[in-house]
């Protein structure tokens, strides 16, 4: 038994962020679009930005989303393919080319 309480901690970090509705939401959305910007996110969510920023800053620092700035534009992408694997298990989607 692996007695290494951080990597526990880690995966324990990551499903807490999941278990949120909007940040699943969020996560599943990016895992259908590839990539997107907050206001994007705000419309589809109907949610103030303020809101939808305060969800994305969350999954930034546990590593689940990263952004990639483009200008004035941020965009976010899945940095973490765990999460894409548990999200499509969660749907009961198969994944493809695994």
């Amino acid at each position: 038994m692996n007695n290494n309480f951080k990597d526990y901690n880690e995966v324990s970090d990551i499903l807490k962020a999941l278990a949120h509705p909007v940040r699943l939401c969020i996560v599943r959305g990016l895992l259908d679009k590839g990539k997107c910007n907050v206001s994007h996110m705000q419309e589809c969510l109907d949610l103030p930005q303020s809101t939808v920023s305060q969800h994305l800053q969350k999954l930034r620092s546990i590593g689940i989303v990263e952004t990639d700035r483009n200008g004035l534009e941020v965009n976010y992408t899945i940095a973490d393919m765990r999460v894409k694997k548990l999200v499509h298990i969660f749907f009961g989607e198969v994944i493809e080319n695994e």
